[in-house]
């Protein structure tokens, strides 16, 4: 039986009254327009607290990666700046699992652990990436469970910066080939989540990674609440399409918007 993880607990100060999420807006400069539409949301959003909850960019080798004029340190300077008016915590992803301590407190945001559970008004949410629940995806996990070690990042990380872009950009196209032969994609074990749940005493899971957005019943738990999971949107927001979304909490109420109107 897969083991339930420890869970950080975060509580939300009083003055908080709304919470913007997101997630796997997969940054990178070949798309400009989910940049835009993601910085445009950045200058503009009323939330008091930002939880963006993994794959924020599209890969990162290193915090060394962030030099001047680079694309990271322009991405960097937009955190900096909406620091100054929401408190913005960042976790981890599958594609951004390297973004180190350092970049994050230049940028001044708060390091958030892969699960945490939200304590606000009264209510409690388990956020997650998402990654983690998706047990059937056995290789993946057997992946993650390697550069998840100190060992392998220490060795990635001494790598020179330009062998490090190179690999990842190769293990990006090897990732586009494997989910382009896929017919049926890994989504997330609902019993699992509803263990998760259990031990958190939550009972709504908010969680990205497989980009399947929309709301899914998990049933009750042992005191006949309602289970709830919250799956957010990935931004893609190029070649005439647009899809990306924002999911706002205001005292209990979740509702999904768009970047524009959030």
């Amino acid at each position: 039986m897969t083991t339930v993880p420890r869970f950080a607990a975060l509580s939300a100060p009083a003055h908080w009254r709304t919470v913007d999420f997101m997630s796997d807006l997969h940054l990178k400069p070949e798309e400009p327009g989910t940049f835009d539409a993601w910085a445009d949301y950045l200058g503009h959003t009323p939330a008091d607290a930002l939880f963006i909850l993994g794959d924020l960019f599209e890969a990162w080798v290193g915090d060394d990666s962030a030099v001047p004029g680079s694309f990271e340190q322009r991405c960097g300077d937009l955190l900096h700046a909406a620091g100054a008016r929401a408190e913005l915590f960042f976790m981890r992803g599958n594609r951004d699992f390297l973004v180190g301590a350092e970049f994050l407190a230049r940028c001044g945001v708060r390091d958030l652990d892969d699960p945490t559970l939200l304590s606000f008004h009264g209510q409690r949410y388990l956020l997650t990436h998402g990654d983690l629940l998706c047990t059937d995806d056995l290789a993946y996990q057997q992946f993650r469970r390697q550069v998840r070690t100190d060992a392998w990042q220490r060795a990635f990380l001494a790598r020179p910066l330009p062998e490090r872009q190179a690999l990842a950009r190769q293990m990006r196209a090897q990732s586009e080939q494997h989910q382009a032969a896929q017919t049926v994609y890994a989504d997330v074990d609902a019993e699992l989540a509803r263990r998760w749940l259990g031990e958190a005493e939550a009972t709504t899971l908010i969680h990205g990674h497989t980009h399947r957005p929309g709301d899914q019943a998990l049933g009750r738990d042992a005191r006949g609440r309602t289970l709830t999971q919250v799956v957010l949107s990935d931004w893609h927001v190029a070649d005439g399409e647009r899809r990306a979304q924002v999911l706002r909490l205001s005292q209990d109420r979740l509702t999904r918007l768009a970047p524009e109107a959030a």
